[in-house]
């Protein structure tokens, strides 16, 4: 699990709509990358339009909004579809990105286990180190404290 001054494990994804992005060419930059267990669920959902409404305030502080779950891309645009999203999603089907990150893990839900994305916020500055991590999020108030962050650095 990476930690705040390690540099961020690289990757290279598909998006909705179509071609990949690669961390790394994003050097220069900060990335804000959020982890989500699943499109199109309640808590997923206005984690996802709190990004959008704040992509540009968050592109004004010079911050780059990836959001990334295990959803494949066609699942991706009908999300974005249905909830007119302008945040990129990055699809990690095989989970290795999630596991490279330390959001892969075991959940524990009525007593019944099982892995899943834990929701996580991971802030990268211009260098491709991790400035921010947000472990274990809840999600009334968290877009909001991630674009205080992107403007403090």
């Amino acid at each position: 699990m990476p930690e705040v001054s390690d540099i961020a494990p690289d990757f290279t994804l598909p998006r909705d709509g179509g071609g990949e992005v690669t961390l790394s060419a994003l050097r220069g930059g900060t990335v804000v990358l959020f982890f989500y267990p699943r499109d199109d669920t309640p808590g997923c959902t206005k984690e996802s339009i709190g990004f959008s409404e704040q992509l540009q305030a968050l592109a004004d502080a010079g911050a780059q909004v990836f959001g990334i779950s295990r959803d494949s891309v066609a699942k991706h645009d009908k999300f974005v579809a249905k909830h007119d999203l302008t945040t990129p999603l990055l699809s990690d089907e095989g989970s290795t990105t999630c596991e490279d990150y330390g959001v892969w893990v075991e959940k524990n839900m009525y007593g019944r286990k099982s892995m899943g994305i834990e929701r996580a916020t991971y802030i990268i500055d211009a260098d491709g180190k991790i400035a921010r991590v947000w472990r274990k999020v809840k999600v009334p108030g968290h877009v909001d404290e991630v674009l205080e962050t992107v403007r403090a650095l």
